[in-house]
């Protein structure tokens, strides 16, 4: 993800704002570190910085995810965008659905431009249509698909992939509903 954010998001956000990534090895220890974190921030968070936590779905229920997400922010006494709407927020959370390789799928072209050999058919086969409704894996889904081409025959190289796909995603293009949900975020969060 952090890989994948750190080229995406001078694109979308262009000068309109700065930002910095505090990546974690995992889910477990960003919901481990986040309560003591996002206390930190309530005591010198300016009016005009914004919080975004984006994590990967994975197996976990959506809204018991979201739900545990928003009542952190709550507990640190942050506003968060569900809570307070578009203008007031602190902190936003965002869930990849189910991992970030989804936002991948949304964006098929950008796939093909950074691996001309996979077919151009991909999402229009049935498991593949809703990018944040594959079954089995995503990243597995992903990496299947390249290896079939003739990519990552010894194993999906994610940091790799992500750097390429950061250059490449165009943000208005993609049809990931959490990814759009996510871009639509930082759009709030720059004006």
């Amino acid at each position: 993800m952090e890989a994948f954010l750190r080229e995406l998001l001078p694109r979308v956000l262009g000068h309109a704002a700065t930002f910095e990534i505090y990546p974690h090895q995992c889910k477990d220890d960003l919901l481990a570190k986040l309560p003591d974190r996002l206390r930190g921030y309530y005591s010198w968070l300016p009016d005009n910085w914004r919080i975004i936590v984006v994590v990967d779905r994975d197996d976990d229920k959506c809204k018991r995810l979201k739900r545990q997400l928003e009542s952190l922010a709550a507990n640190a006494h942050l506003r968060t965008r569900t809570s307070v709407g578009a203008s007031l927020w602190q902190v936003a959370n965002r869930i990849a659905i189910e991992e970030l390789e989804a936002w991948y799928f949304g964006d098929w072209q950008a796939v093909e431009e950074a691996y001309p050999k996979v077919p151009r058919s991909v999402p229009r086969k049935q498991q593949f249509r809703d990018p944040d409704d594959i079954r089995g894996g995503t990243w597995e889904a992903f990496e299947r698909v390249l290896q079939r081409a003739g990519y990552f025959k010894n194993g999906l190289r994610k940091t790799e992939a992500a750097r390429n796909l950061g250059k490449r995603i165009d943000p208005a293009r993609n049809s990931s509903r959490s990814f759009q949900i996510f871009r639509t975020t930082l759009l709030e969060a720059a004006a």
